[in-house]
């Protein structure tokens, strides 16, 4: 009799546990549907960017479309190629968009700026607007607690969308370059990005450089910016991330470290701060032991900390779906 019970009791148990594993995954499941997607795939190609981009669900549209991404310090092997990005920036009839720089450098005016864009091979594909080539304007930074606006190039308010195509690498201050330090730093002007440096102490760019704040100040002014262009621009924006030529300098250095660790792949989502977290995901993931230098990188510079304080502001969240393509 006792085994008999004992029989009926361990497949009531089994029948248990099997529906309460069931019930969980179905919870993960549903759970996941609500989550921010990142697509990805592996090869980088012309045709995968287009694929990505598809993907996303949200067209580039409007009369002007603007394409962000680094034009590349002279000197600066890694940043995006024209090659590779030509086809989905003549398809989204995009215009390259740039901010001059602060630091020293030979982007710091619109001449050089154009020079560089032009030896680069960008001109050759796209038309490109240094955006603060004739002035500056503010966008209000709302609830942040640095940064009271983000300043930007005037030419900016002109586009109607705007596709942030940022190549992923590491950063000698941000620690990584992802999509949020593209439209952060990225979009800023020379005194905008003086302000963000600063943690909103000057807009000076001579003596910025003297009035560095803290890792975490700068990853939090970064984001306070990032959210001045995300509450502006709404919906009308994508991101799609290229992580290749993975130094742990950004485009920015004119003679930037080797890369020490493999290509990825190319990322893609409508939220930002999910692509970022997808993109450092990977590279803590790969089983490539160059890894380590970026890694050391990231995390000795604080950036996680953009993401996290992104997230407090409401830009995006740090889980999501990985939605692969391949």
């Amino acid at each position: 009799m006792n085994k008999i019970f004992t029989a009926l009791l361990a497949s009531v148990l089994m029948i248990a546990g099997a529906g309460c594993a069931h019930a969980q995954k179905h919870a993960s499941e549903e759970g996941s549907s609500s989550l921010p997607k990142v697509y990805f795939i592996k090869d980088i190609t012309s045709e995968n960017l287009i694929k990505i981009y598809n993907a996303l669900g949200r067209k580039a549209e409007g009369k002007k479309v603007a394409v962000k991404l680094s034009t590349g310090e002279a000197g600066n092997p890694n940043y995006l190629q024209p090659a590779l990005i030509k086809d989905l920036v003549q398809m989204v009839k995009g215009t390259i968009i740039e901010g001059n720089t602060a630091y020293g450098g030979k982007r710091t005016n619109v001449a050089d700026h154009m020079k560089v864009a032009e030896e680069h091979g960008f001109t050759a594909i796209a038309n490109v607007d240094i955006m603060d080539a004739d002035g500056q304007v503010e966008l209000p930074v709302n609830g942040g607690k640095h940064l009271k606006v983000d300043i930007v190039g005037k030419d900016f308010m002109d586009y109607d969308f705007m596709v942030v195509l940022s190549h992923f690498k590491g950063h000698p201050m941000a620690g990584f370059g992802g999509a949020l330090k593209n439209i952060s730093i990225g979009i800023a002007s020379p005194e905008g990005k003086a302000y963000i440096h600063s943690g909103g102490k000057t807009r000076n760019v001579t003596e910025v450089w003297n009035m560095i704040p803290a890792d975490t100040i700068f990853q939090e002014s970064m984001a306070e910016a990032s959210k001045a262009i995300i509450d502006h621009i709404g919906d009308r924006v994508l991101y799609i991330s290229v992580a290749n030529n993975l130094s742990v300098d950004c485009d920015c250095v004119a003679t930037p470290a080797d890369p020490q660790m493999g290509d990825l792949g190319i990322f893609a989502s409508l939220d930002p701060v999910a692509l970022d977290r997808a993109c450092i995901d990977a590279v803590r993931n790969s089983t490539d032991h160059g890894k380590i230098h970026l890694i050391e990188r990231i995390d000795s510079k604080h950036g996680m900390h953009n993401l996290e304080y992104a997230e407090q502001l409401g830009l995006g969240s740090q889980k999501y779906e990985l939605v692969k393509l391949d």
